[in-house]
């Protein structure tokens, strides 16, 4: 996978994932919760998303089960898939850092 800035939906989802397996309603829980309300996906823009880490290999399958007449398809993360977050985490962190820096740099040298 070329290396690219990830969407904050794709983070949010393969975050979930790192804790275990989940199906996609239970998907849109967490990442509206991971948010804190900011993201709230779309069951379509979900399983467009999961189609796609299926296929970068960034998540698999993890087996379907029946609840209440509905078919429920569970999804986890893949060791590529958890690769591919800690270094996203790692990005995160460096621009953060970096930002970090330049306030302190502005706060300091009393830059406008």
């Amino acid at each position: 996978m070329s290396i690219r800035e990830m969407r904050e939906p794709t983070f949010l989802i393969l975050t979930a994932l790192a804790r275990g397996k989940h199906h996609g309603y239970s998907l849109l829980a967490e990442t509206k919760k991971l948010s804190g309300g900011r993201v709230s996906l779309q069951p379509g823009s979900l399983y467009t998303t999961l189609d796609r880490l299926k296929e970068e290999e960034l998540v698999q399958d993890a087996g379907d089960e029946i609840v209440d007449g509905r078919l429920r398809r569970y999804y986890t993360l893949t060791d590529t898939g958890a690769k591919t977050l800690e270094r996203e985490i790692s990005r995160l962190e460096s621009n953060a850092g970096a930002a970090r820096l330049s306030l302190q740099a502005r706060a300091v040298g009393g830059m406008a």
